[in-house]
């Protein structure tokens, strides 16, 4: 976790933006693309919902043993792009480093906030596997439906988020002509302090 100025300015512009982004009318300003690579380096996409974000990096959750929960174990890196293309010409907002579990209190208290159909499916689904059809999906909710009819549903022991710290953060804004205003900030491995930088667009 920092608090270097830098890096705080850089989480500020993340909330006032995101605020902005809902203020215009962006239809979910907390859709984020993930990418994530498998250990040989093949790389993969997603649109994934930011659950948490603070000093310590942005969260969001999903299965183990889907896809990308295999890849972020196997290669612990990550890269997040927001694009909220409503405000102004547009912005972008792009995340990338490393990525860790988050720890079992936090993913204990987010699985128990989520609505009762959304608990139920996470433990119904094997994510990334084939599904024989619809149907057979639809009768694995109801069978873990009565399972755990009149209780409360726990969190799944393979269901849990992921922290992205930042390593480098760039904030673009789209200029016309495409002379866009790129602002980029980066943590040094070694100091940890941030610097920023103007890019060329």
């Amino acid at each position: 976790m920092s608090s270097h100025p830098l890096y705080l300015e850089a989480l500020s512009t993340f909330d006032r933006l995101q605020a902005e982004a809902a203020s215009v009318g962006e239809p979910d300003p907390t859709a984020m693309y993930v990418a994530s690579a498998d250990a040989q380096g093949t790389p993969s996409l997603r649109t994934v919902l930011l659950k948490a974000h603070d000093e310590r990096g942005f969260v969001f959750y999903t299965h183990l043993d889907g896809r990308k929960g295999r890849e972020l174990i196997a290669n612990p890196h990550a890269a997040l792009l927001f694009h909220w293309p409503r405000i102004g010409l547009g912005v972008q907002y792009r995340v990338e480093g490393k990525v860790s579990v988050v720890s079992d209190a936090e993913a204990d208290a987010y699985f128990a906030s989520r609505p009762r159909g959304s608990q139920i499916g996470a433990w119904a689904s094997h994510q990334s596997e084939p599904l024989a059809s619809r149907e057979a999906f639809d009768e694995a909710c109801a069978e873990v439906e009565a399972r755990f009819e009149g209780k409360d549903v726990p969190r799944p022991p393979r269901w849990t988020g992921f922290r992205v710290e930042p390593s480098a953060i760039e904030i673009w804004y789209a200029g016309e002509f495409r002379l866009h205003e790129r602002w980029h900030y980066v943590r040094d491995a070694d100091s940890g302090d941030w610097s920023k930088t103007l890019l060329f667009p």
